[in-house]
C-alpha cells in the first residue's frame, strides 16, 4: 500500500489506527513484528497504523505522515547468508560448553527449531564425542549442527586425534574455542576436500567458527592458512599441491565470533570494545584478500536479554551466540542443583578461577562463587604450585589441608588415579611427570580442577562445595529478565523458548526504538521485552 492512499479523514475513524494513550494496543502493535506500521498526525492527534490491515481509499499529503515502522522478522536480524550457509531459519547459535554442558539434547532442540548447536565435546573420551558424533548424525531429518574441538597446548596430539575423528566422522562444522594461535590440525581441519567445483568455484566442505577475544588472534583466523603449515600437509600427503594453492584463497575461519565477557574461558573483554574493533579488523582483512567467501562476525558472551541481542546487531553482528544461559536450561548436560544454582545467581556473583587445561599457563576461566568453595580452592593450589618444586616440598600442613578438604585422600591415592586416566589418554603425561616433580605436581592439581565439574555436572551432593560451574554475568542479567515471568522456574527454562524470547524481543525493542525516534514524548512500557510462551511468539509473527 502506498502513502498517497490514505484519506485523512478516514484515518481518524478506523478501527486500525491506535492513539498515543492506547498503551496497551500500541505495545501489541509493535509486537506483531511482520507488519509494517505508519505513523500520521491527523486532526491534531497522532495514530499509529497497521498498514497490511488499512483498506481506506483517498488522498494524504506528505506532511501528515510523521514516520514509519518497517517489519522485522527474526530471520533478517543477523545475516542472511551466514543463515542460508549453515540451514538455518535464525542467526542464533549455542555455543559449546565442555564436559557435555553443551549436550545432544541441547544441539537437538536447537537444530530442529532451525538454530545452531555445537556439542561440548571437550574434556569427554572419544567414544563419548563418538557416540555423540553418531546420534546427531543418525537424527532424522538430519539437523544443522556442530561439534566443539578445543585448544590443547598442553596436550598437542589430543587435537590431532579428534580432527581425525571428525575427518573420519564427516563432521563438517567445528567451533574451534582457546586457540592461542592456529595449529597443524586445525588447519589440516579446514583445507581438508577443498576442491573447485564445475563452475570454478573454490569448495571448502569444512567450516569453522572461531571464538575469539583477542585482535591477534581474531587475525589469523580471517586471515589464509599459514604456508608453513600448507606445505607440511603437503609433504604429509594431506594436501596436493593444488589443493595448497587453493587454500592460499580461503579464510581460515569465514565466521568469527567475538567472545566478550563470557562464563568458562575468557578475557573478559567488554562487549562494547571488542566487538567494533574486531568488526573493522574484518572488513580490513576482507579488502586485503577479496575472498569470495565474505568474512562474518558474531557476537558471544553478555548475550542473555533481548537488550543485549539488539545492540549486538545494531553495532553488526551477523549472529548471536549463547551460552551461560542454556546451561541453566532443562536440556543441558548438568544436574538440577546446578541448574537452581544458575537460577539464583546474580550478575556479581561470579569470579576468576584457575583453568584445569591450562594450568600452568595462568590461564583462568570464569565460574559461579556462590554456594561453592571451588574458586578459592582452586586459586590455593594454584599458589603452591608457583611457590613449590614438587609435591614432596609441600609443607606439611598445607599437604594435609588439601589431602582432607580439596582431595579427600593422600595425594599419592590421587596420582596413581592421574596415571591410570593417561595410561590411556596419553602415556606421554606420566613420562613426562616421572621426570618432572613440579609436572607431576601440576597433574595431581589438575585432577582437582578436572573432577570439580564432572561432580557438578552429575549432580555428586557431598561435592557440591567444590562445584566448578563456568557462568558469566549475562546469567544475572537473564535471571533479572525472566523475574515474575514463565522462564522464571529452572524446570521451565528450555533453549528453544529462550532463544525465541531473545530474538523476538530484540526485533519488538528495535521496533519500540524506531517508534521513539520519530514519537519523541512516547514511554515505552519497561515490561515490552517480557518473555512470553513460544505459542504466544509464533501468533505475533503470523
Amino acid at each position: 500500500m502506498t502513502l498517497t492512499s490514505i484519506d485523512v479523514s478516514a484515518v481518524s475513524s478506523s478501527p486500525f489506527i491506535v492513539e498515543q494513550r492506547d498503551e496497551a494496543t500500541i505495545i501489541d502493535l509493535l509486537r506483531q513484528v511482520s507488519r509494517p506500521l505508519l505513523l500520521i498526525e491527523a486532526e491534531g492527534q497522532r495514530k499509529l497504523v497497521d498498514v497490511d490491515k488499512l483498506t481506506v481509499d483517498g488522498t494524504i499529503r506528505a506532511e501528515h505522515v510523521r514516520g514509519s515502522i518497517p517489519a522485522c522478522s527474526l530471520q533478517s536480524l543477523g545475516c542472511r547468508s551466514f543463515c542460508r550457509d549453515h540451514r538455518l531459519d535464525y542467526p542464533y547459535v549455542g555455543g559449546s560448553m565442555a564436559k557435555g554442558i553443551s549436550s545432544i539434547a541441547m544441539v537437538k532442540a536447537f537444530g530442529e527449531a532451525s538454530m545452531l548447536g555445537f556439542f561440548g565435546s571437550a574434556g569427554l573420551s572419544f567414544d563419548e564425542v563418538e557416540a555423540a558424533i553418531d546420534d546427531l548424525q543418525q537424527h532424522r531429518p538430519q539437523i544443522p549442527f556442530g561439534v566443539n574441538l578445543i585448544h590443547s597446548p598442553t596436550e598437542p596430539e589430543l587435537e590431532s586425534s579428534l580432527v581425525e575423528l571428525y575427518l573420519r566422522r564427516r563432521v563438517h562444522l567445528i567451533e574451534a574455542s582457546a586457540f592461542l594461535g592456529l595449529t597443524l590440525p586445525v588447519v589440516r581441519y579446514r583445507t581438508h576436500g577443498i576442491h573447485r567445483d564445475s563452475q570454478g568455484h573454490i569448495i571448502t566442505p569444512n567450516r569453522i567458527i572461531a571464538k575469539v577475544s583477542r585482535e591477534e588472534v581474531a587475525a589469523r583466523f580471517f586471515a589464509p592458512p599459514p604456508e608453513k603449515f600448507l606445505r607440511q600437509l603437503v609433504a604429509s600427503g594431506d594436501l596436493s599441491e593444488e589443493q595448497a594453492r587453493l587454500a592460499e584463497q580461503i579464510p581460515m575461519a569465514q565466521d568469527v565470533t567475538a567472545e566478550a565477557d563470557s562464563g568458562g574461558h575468557t578475557d573478559n573483554r567488554p562487549a562494547l570494545s571488542l566487538f567494533p574493533t574486531l568488526l573493522a579488523q574484518k572488513h580490513q582483512i576482507q579488502q586485503q584478500y577479496g575472498y569470495h567467501q565474505p568474512l562474518r562476525i558474531g557476537l558471544g558472551g553478555g548475550i542473555a536479554t533481548p537488550a543485549a541481542a539488539v545492540a549486538a546487531f545494531a553495532m553488526g553482528a551477523d549472529y548471536l551466540v549463547t551460552g551461560t544461559i542454556n546451561q541453566a536450561c532443562v536440556e543441558s548436560g548438568t544436574c538440577d542443583a546446578v541448574r537452581q544454582m544458575l537460577a539464583e545467581t546474580r550478575q556479581a556473583d561470579i569470579t576468576m578461577a584457575p583453568s584445569g587445561d591450562m594450568f600452568e599457563m595462568g590461564v583462568k576461566v570464569q565460574v559461579v562463587k556462590r554456594g561453592t568453595m571451588f574458586a578459592i580452592r582452586a586459586h590455593k593450589l594454584y599458589e603452591l604450585y608457583r611457590a613449590y618444586d614438587s609435591l614432596e616440598a609441600l609443607p606439611a600442613a598445607e599437604r594435609q589441608k588439601i589431602e582432607q578438604t580439596f582431595f579427600k585422600s593422600p595425594l599419592e591415592s590421587i596420582w596413581e588415579q592421574t596415571k591410570n586416566y593417561f595410561q590411556v589418554r596419553d602415556p606421554r603425561q606420566i613420562e613426562k611427570a616421572q621426570h618432572d616433580p613440579k609436572y607431576k605436581m601440576a597433574l595431581v592439581f589438575r585432577w582437582y580442577l578436572g573432577q570439580t565439574p564432572v561432580w557438578a555436572n552429575k549432580g555428586v551432593a557431598d561435592r557440591k562445595i567444590d562445584y566448578q560451574i563456568w557462568c558469566g554475568p549475562a546469567m544475572g542479567a537473564f535471571n533479572e529478565w525472566v523475574k515474575e515471568s514463565f522462564l522464571e522456574p529452572p524446570p521451565a527454562r528450555k533453549v528453544v523458548a529462550v532463544a525465541y524470547n531473545i530474538l523476538f524481543g530484540a526485533a519488538v525493542l528495535q521496533r519500540t526504538r524506531l517508534l521513539r525516534q520519530q514519537w519523541n514524548d512516547y514511554r515505552v512500557d519497561p515490561k515490552i521485552d517480557a518473555p512470553l510462551p513460544v505459542d504466544r511468539i509464533k501468533e505475533f509473527l503470523r
